[in-house]
């Protein structure tokens, strides 16, 4: 792709004048560099260009304290490296490696340094990255490292994809190499497989020391100096992409029977893994259960694996305090079970002797689960949305989507899912029925904001599809939107309902805890918090008709719309990743106690400095329902 087309598409130069962009084309230049050569490495001076990839891949590595270089990153074709250390003058806190044979346009520092006096977003977008990424990634890097040996070999394999640990380049050969050649290769290079490439790098086959054996020499097949690779590899190998989990491939290999793992990306062969790789790892038992959720085949196998999810949080949590990253781990492995157990569930009425109705239909996900912020007791929140369809095919589609809803919510439950209390769930019509249905519920929603129908939409507003047809989702955040741009004074009411409560901290700086019997002493940090956090910015992610489903996406999002400013934005960020975190933990201790997991505790059981922080947090949550009743306020209180 042109460079210019590259430019018009990315940060921060998409905001530049056409002129601008055309000048810092003219001045690039394209060079290749071959696989497994650095570009820089980790420390080095700058080197006075800013990369950007036009075909290939780039690895970020970096060097834990104990010397072991690590993978922190990935870069494809249409994105940028290297560019920081032109604005800030600092050595490379990365080294930049070619995976593959990768072509790049080098931007010249010059350039860049003359647009920058008349557009300073330029060195502040670069200044910004070097706190958000590399150093970050470090940062993690070096506190991994510090933890106990068993703490760190516990958590990795559930927060490190195959990326990290593939190798990389590829050891590959031609289909008309010898076998002769290819076992020499192995000899000296001391691997125990190759892959078989054409020259595109696209994966034909794999040859194990096992395949030379049973392929070559046990069988006599032929002469090693004539019989070809082609004859004795195993054709089309099974594959994973370098986004994969670490748990799953571990899964994956010893369910098919493999020890060796191509890592594919868009069909090119870009790192191999082996079993050897995954074994390493202490918590061999928690990565096979959660990476056997796609196997599984019984309710009572997908409630063992539900149960494993504390031991999984407990050493992500143990590892690190990125809850962001542990919430999307969660909610990764949450989203498997429940689309497995609805796997089963359809298994199961076909089994039956139901017909499954010829129409486009969704099982939606929402509120937590859409939002993808799932933790450890998740309720459920999900419904079925169908294509327009006449009336009278509705006895037909029911016929067979009643059951089937009944059937799926009894297996969430017995697989660990609790009943949503509101029932909103796919065997409750409410939250079922056809695309118009379903606008016409909205419509009623926003044109009569009672309170019950404000609740019900902060539930849905949430969505995600879980299976079957996602353009059907995709249908239903086009109403919602459409609905919510036309009928703006909806989120007047969705504020005023949201601000009747406030955080429990009084004036003097007390905690204010529940009077109840149930939770007596203690406070809430859901409803004192974070759910404040999450409506505030689901209404302005709202008003401005954003995609994103994550609340630290959206608030990314609304940085750029400047909505909020960096720094505002930083503060509830910092607020919303301490209240998670405090549940969280909370959770993990209540189930290891025998308890169900809970968000109250008593915060005079915490630290001082837990004490502390949990009123900041609270303090900015209460700043941030002013915010978004200042904004809101369509009357007067």
């Amino acid at each position: 792709m042109p460079l210019v087309k590259h430019l018009k598409e990315m940060e921060p130069f998409s905001s530049l004048p056409d002129s601008i962009r055309d000048e810092i084309c003219s001045s690039a230049v394209l060079k290749r560099f071959s696989g497994g050569t650095y570009i820089y490495e980790q420390n080095d001076p700058p080197t006075g260009f800013l990369y950007v990839i036009k075909e290939g891949m780039i690895e970020i590595t970096v060097f834990a304290p104990e010397g072991e270089e690590v993978v922190a990153d990935l870069h494809n074709e249409g994105t940028f490296f290297g560019g920081t250390p032109i604005f800030t003058g600092e050595p490379y806190t990365g080294g930049a490696r070619a995976v593959k044979n990768t072509d790049c346009y080098l931007i010249p520092e010059n350039i860049l340094k003359r647009v920058e006096g008349n557009h300073p977003q330029l060195s502040d977008y670069f200044t910004r990255i070097i706190h958000s990424r590399v150093r970050k990634l470090y940062k993690e890097l070096v506190a991994d490292h510090t933890q106990q040996s068993l703490t760190h070999m516990e958590a990795y394999p559930f927060k490190k994809r195959l990326s990290e640990i593939m190798t990389s380049p590829v050891d590959g050969c031609a289909s008309t190499d010898t076998v002769r050649e290819v076992a020499k290769r192995l000899t000296k290079r001391q691997i125990s497989a190759v892959l078989v490439t054409d020259e595109n790098n696209i994966p034909l086959g794999i040859i194990t020391e096992r395949d030379l054996v049973a392929n070559a020499l046990a069988l006599d097949a032929g002469n090693p100096d004539t019989l070809t690779a082609a004859e004795v590899m195993t054709k089309r190998p099974l594959s994973m992409p370098p986004s994969t989990y670490m748990y799953e491939a571990m899964a994956y290999m010893l369910n098919h029977n493999i020890r060796h793992l191509p890592v594919v990306e868009n069909g090119e062969a870009v790192g191999i893994v082996t079993v050897r790789d995954l074994m390493r790892f202490r918590s061999q038992k928690a990565m096979l259960l959660v990476g056997n959720i796609r196997e599984e085949k019984s309710l009572e196998g997908l409630a063992t694996i539900h149960r494993e999810i504390v031991t999984v949080a407990r050493t992500l949590l143990s590892e690190t305090r990125q809850t962001p990253e542990v919430m999307e781990i969660l909610s990764y492995i949450h989203h498997g079970i429940i689309r497995q157990t609805y796997n089963i569930c359809m298994e199961q009425m076909l089994a039956e002797g139901y017909i499954v109705p010829d129409i486009r239909y969704c099982f939606l996900l929402m509120g937590s689960g859409g939002r993808r912020e799932m933790l450890l007791n998740p309720d459920q929140d999900n419904g079925f949305i169908y294509e327009n369809v006449p009336d009278e095919r509705l006895p037909e589609i029911e016929d067979f989507f009643v059951p089937f809803a009944e059937k799926i919510v009894s297996a969430l439950h017995q697989v660990g899912y609790p009943l949503c209390h509101g029932k909103v769930m796919a065997n409750n019509p409410r939250w079922c029925g056809r695309v118009q249905d379903w606008y016409d519920r909205i419509n009623d929603w926003v044109i009569n904001p009672e309170p019950k129908k404000v609740r019900y939409s902060s539930i849905l507003f949430d969505f995600a599809s879980i299976a079957g047809d996602a353009g059907l989702a995709q249908d239903l955040r086009d109403i919602v939107n459409h609905e919510i741009r036309d009928f703006q004074g909806f989120l007047y009411h969705m504020m005023s309902l949201d601000l009747r409560y406030k955080v429990p901290v009084g004036l003097l700086g007390r905690f204010l805890l529940d009077k109840s019997e149930e939770h007596k002493g203690e406070l809430s940090l859901k409803h004192g918090g974070s759910i404040y956090i999450v409506d505030c910015i689901r209404m302005f992610a709202l008003e401005k008709g954003l995609h994103e489903l994550t609340t630290l996406e959206r608030l990314k999002t609304l940085v750029k719309r400047n909505v909020f400013s960096q720094e505002t934005a930083e503060h509830i960020r910092a607020a919303f990743e301490a209240l998670t975190f405090l549940r969280l933990r909370n959770e993990i201790s209540l189930i290891e106690a025998g308890q169900s997991p809970s968000h109250y505790l008593n915060p005079y059981d915490l630290t001082k400095i837990e004490q502390d922080l949990l009123k900041e947090a609270f303090h900015t949550v209460s700043k941030l329902q002013e915010a978004a009743k200042r904004h809101f306020a369509r009357t007067p209180f």
